[in-house]
C-alpha cells in the first residue's frame, strides 16, 4: 500500500517571510536545501525574496481617500425642462456625465 504525503498550504504574511529569509541568510544552505527543510516551495521563496527586496509587502497599497465636494442642490432653469445634464471634470482627461430626461 502506497501512501502519499500532501503538503498543507500555509499562508504567510510579509513579516513571516522576512523571518524565513533572515533564517536562510544565516543558514549556509542552498535555496533548495533550505526550502526542503522548511517545507516551502522554492518558487514562493524566490517570489517573496524579490518582493521584499523591492520594498513591497503582502498587501497592496490603499489609495488615499478622496475629498468630498458638495455640489449643492441642482435646480432646473425652467420648471418645464425635462432634461438635466451634469458633467464633472475629474482631471487627467476624465469626465463623468450624468443625464436625466
Amino acid at each position: 500500500m502506497e501512501t502519499t504525503t500532501r503538503r498543507l498550504r500555509v499562508k504567510r504574511g510579509a513579516e513571516q517571510w522576512r523571518v524565513l529569509l533572515s533564517r536562510f541568510d544565516g543558514s549556509g544552505l542552498s535555496v533548495a536545501e533550505f526550502c526542503a527543510r522548511e517545507g516551502i516551495s522554492d518558487t514562493s521563496f524566490h517570489r517573496w525574496r524579490s518582493r521584499l527586496q523591492a520594498g513591497g509587502s503582502s498587501k497592496p497599497d490603499r489609495a488615499a481617500p478622496g475629498a468630498f465636494l458638495d455640489a449643492g442642490v441642482l435646480r432646473r432653469e425652467h420648471p418645464s425642462a425635462a432634461r438635466l445634464e451634469l458633467t464633472l471634470d475629474l482631471g487627467q482627461g476624465l469626465q463623468l456625465s450624468l443625464v436625466r430626461g
